[in-house]
């Protein structure tokens, strides 16, 4: 069990992540930076080059990028504790995804976003310890809603 206040920083801990892992993704030029270094990587774990990308792809991938860097910022601003859970839901939706890639695929790049994400996810589904009643609690019982 966490309390309110280690939860908020696993809450902002995520976030900061996500912003260094997802700015790449942001715009297509950079995610084209990015791509490359990827398929490297992929390639030096026994994977196959990542395909090429047209412009609907990076459209995409910018979409993700961008909406996932306000939400980032959100939560790096804001740690409530009720976006860490809809941040843990997020998360096991993406890993769903991700596994599933994985299934099809085999590439051995998507091992190393699945597993920060379930991880991720599982630290923002941890409980939360009861504070003590008073200012404090009401504090808190107002931070879950």
């Amino acid at each position: 069990m966490l309390s309110v206040s280690a939860f908020r920083r696993v809450v902002r801990a995520s976030a900061i992540y996500d912003v260094l892992m997802t700015a790449p993704f942001a715009t297509p030029w950079t995610f084209l930076l990015l791509r490359e270094h990827l398929t490297a990587l992929n390639v030096g774990l026994g994977g196959a080059p990542l395909p090429p990308f047209e412009p609907l792809h990076l459209l995409i991938s910018s979409l993700f990028g961008s909406v996932v860097m306000v939400w980032s910022v959100l939560r790096m601003l804001d740690p409530q504790p009720r976006f860490g859970r809809y941040d843990a839901a997020a998360r096991y939706l993406f890993s769903t995804w991700m596994a599933w890639a994985l299934l099809e695929t085999g590439q051995p790049l998507l091992w190393l976003f699945l597993v920060p994400e379930l991880a991720w996810g599982l630290a923002q589904s941890l409980p939360l310890r009861a504070p003590a009643a008073g200012r404090e609690g009401r504090a808190h019982e107002s931070l879950l809603r």
